[in-house]
């Protein structure tokens, strides 16, 4: 009587066990089967791209994992990417457009979305070129730019970094801050670009 209340009490045992085991590995199953989908939605570090109508692409996909390669094809209106997820071609037509694009390795390939906002040509020149400063004093301006397409962000690019004045820096955003250390006049020649509309410009340090 006493060995059947034993084999009793053991297999009730078993029987918690055994859900406990179920409820806690269930969960991480459920875990491991989401990971790679959400490592696949990461595989470019940028898919928006905002582009002019008739302005030559230059732009350059960049894969978050390494090795990967680009299928080649035409994506949308006029824009195309090569093997080395280089985009080129001249947009013509403005609007918002979905277009896929597929990384592969070896001959395993999946697809990740591009997001072309491509806006009609806006004409647009720098509102600001000559900045006066003092040796020790901190500078606090901003090229900025008038017209181009609105909402659009412009971009600045330092294209000889050695013209800038010791001190001085000009950022992506077109703000010249720094503390002047030496006096001099400097030209510092910058690319500034809206929705891959670029030209260059030169912006004069005039230090005292």
């Amino acid at each position: 009587m006493r060995q059947w209340w034993v084999f009793l009490l053991a297999g009730l045992l078993v029987c918690v066990l055994s859900s406990a085991v179920f409820s806690l590995t269930r969960p991480m199953a459920q875990m491991s089967r989401r990971t790679p989908l959400a490592s696949a939605d990461r595989s470019l570090v940028e898919d928006t791209f905002h582009l002019t109508v008739g302005i030559e692409v230059s732009l350059r996909l960049l894969p978050v994992d390494r090795g990967l390669a680009f299928r080649p094809g035409y994506l949308a209106v006029g824009v195309k990417v090569d093997r080395h997820g280089r985009l080129y071609g001249k947009p013509h037509r403005p609007g918002r457009y979905v277009a896929p694009v597929q990384l592969c390795s070896g001959r395993s390939c999946r697809r990740h979305d591009l997001t072309l906002v491509v806006l009609a040509n806006v004409p647009w020149e720098p509102r600001e070129l000559t900045f006066p400063g003092r040796v020790g004093t901190a500078l606090d301006g901003e090229i900025g730019i008038n017209g181009g397409p609105p909402d659009v962000v412009p971009t600045f690019t330092v294209t000889d970094p050695g013209k800038l004045p010791k001190g001085v820096s000009i950022g992506p955003d077109g703000h010249v801050g720094g503390v002047p250390r030496e006096p001099g006049v400097s030209e510092v020649p910058v690319r500034i670009c809206v929705a891959g509309n670029c030209a260059g410009v030169v912006v004069r340090l005039i230090i005292v």
